[in-house]
């Protein structure tokens, strides 16, 4: 495994008035070129300024007035069909017809333009940070799931992405799956005629860029990977997009035979001020089934955890964990009661700090992967735990109500209370106004608020318990 994976905090750019004007003869430059233009969060909270392009050449960019030319990332390439989770005769090669190019960023930077466009850059001390998960538009032949791409009721990823960006966060963090769109819509369908497939630029462009414009212009944001950014899927975007160690074509996901390297990636901090911290996880490739310790996974998975206990033994912070699989969350099951939290990521959490399963500093846990919201408290001194996968995806059934006593997402979590439903949606997380702990408040894609929820060390409490009516 490599170093340090890049947690990416990114904005697209928005054209607006700026001060580069001495950039306007210069053809790389030219404001119909640029795709997309943002700003990720890598290692030691390094700022790196990216753009995609369609343009040969990088362009220009400008740091507090002075110009330089953008690093290529990566150029434009269609990569051969390599295998993916579906079968070759619903696959085909990944197009990128595009170039990515990148720049690192001093720090206290205060003005930096590409084009005629200002990209939002990270403020030291987030106050709203608005935390999405799960927003792409799925087609998928194997379980014959074929989203309306079309219709902003079905998918409404974009409604989403103006209610949230009308709240002006500070921040965003996308908890996992982007790019859902792996197979053609079939003919009969409506709702996803002439929709992009596969796992090409055009894809990654209608399941994210697009649609989620407004939101992407409004802030920063801190990106997790989920397990479709996993190589056999979407990982070639991943890497040649948001990852943000250099781009390395053995940890590109192009060649199968890479995949044990480029699905594992170290976790790090993103610091929120002087007081708090993200850790990020990357679960991508987590299976559903306990592992032994002698699975190479097991190896993988247990190095990353040991890592996560040392960032998380930083004094006076609150470490909140995001990774995209829930740890002791729920998946609910139509007519039966809800399988309990990720079994892998237990079997090597337990191995370390056994039904502690985290290290001592998590206080909470944020999780995308099952499509819907979940806040649960622990009488047993668990992290706070909270699944927001509701942002655009197919929508998984409501968790039972009343919610079956006794049922433990894992052996030694004892919950003391739960609120949740399965309605599309958004959190804002916010710190307390006392200035200790935070309030995490759950929306409606309509911008109505459903719950709002403190948390104060390792404590949770909703103003409403068990199912949430989204339509009281």
């Amino acid at each position: 495994m490599a170093g340090l994976f890049g947690v990416a905090a990114f904005a697209l750019l928005t054209p607006a008035c700026s001060n580069n004007d001495s950039n306007s003869g210069d053809a790389a430059s030219q404001d119909a070129n640029i795709k997309a233009a943002w700003v990720e969060i890598g290692d030691q909270n390094q700022a790196i300024a990216r753009v995609i392009t369609s343009f040969a050449g990088c362009p220009l960019i400008v740091v507090d007035g002075n110009s330089s030319r953008m690093d290529q990332r990566v150029g434009p390439a269609t990569i051969a069909l390599r295998t993916t989770a579906s079968s070759p005769a619903d696959s085909k090669p990944s197009d990128f017809p595009v170039t990515v190019c990148e720049a690192k960023l001093p720090a206290g930077a205060q003005k930096v333009g590409v084009a005629s466009r200002l990209l939002p850059l990270p403020k030291a001390t987030p106050q709203r940070i608005a935390i999405i998960a799960d927003t792409g538009c799925r087609l998928k032949k194997s379980s014959n799931a074929f989203q309306s791409c079309s219709d902003a009721t079905q998918w409404p990823l974009a409604k989403v992405a103006q209610s949230v960006a009308a709240m002006k966060p500070d921040l965003v963090l996308h908890i996992g799956d982007y790019q859902y769109r792996e197979n053609a819509c079939p003919g009969d369908i409506a709702g996803c005629q002439g929709s992009p497939w596969g796992y090409g630029w055009d894809t990654w462009d209608a399941d994210l860029f697009t649609p989620a414009a407004p939101l992407l212009a409004a802030a920063p944001w801190v990106v997790v990977r989920g397990n479709h950014e996993e190589c056999a899927r979407a990982g070639q975007g991943w890497f040649r997009f948001l990852d943000t160690l250099p781009y390395d074509v053995e940890r590109s996901c192009d060649d199968p035979s890479n995949d044990g390297y480029a699905n594992y990636s170290y976790p790090y901090a993103v610091t929120l001020g002087t007081d708090a911290q993200f850790i990020i996880f990357d679960s991508a490739k987590t299976g559903s089934a306990a592992l032994k310790t002698t699975d190479p996974q097991f190896v993988a998975y247990q190095q990353q955890f040991i890592k996560v206990a040392a960032l998380a033994a930083k004094s006076g912070v609150t470490s909140i964990f995001a990774n995209h699989h829930p740890i002791l969350g729920y998946a609910p099951l139509t007519g039966a009661d809800p399988a309990p939290g990720n079994a892998a990521l237990q079997s090597v959490m337990s191995s370390l700090n056994s039904t502690a399963y985290y290290p001592p500093g998590i206080q909470i846990a944020l999780h995308g992967h099952v499509h819907d919201f979940q806040a649960i408290d622990f009488s047993t001194g668990h992290p706070a735990t909270i699944v927001a996968g509701n942002g655009g995806d197919n929508l998984d059934v409501n968790l039972p109500d009343p919610f079956p006593s006794g049922d433990a997402p894992a052996p030694g979590a004892t919950v003391d209370a739960i609120s949740h439903t399965s309605t599309y949606g958004f959190m804002i997380m916010e710190r307390a106004a006392t200035g200790t702990g935070w309030t995490f408040k759950a929306y409606t894609a309509d911008s109505k608020l459903l719950t709002t929820c403190g948390v104060s060390g390792s404590k949770l409490a909703c103003d409403k318990a068990g199912f949430i009516d989204p339509n009281s």
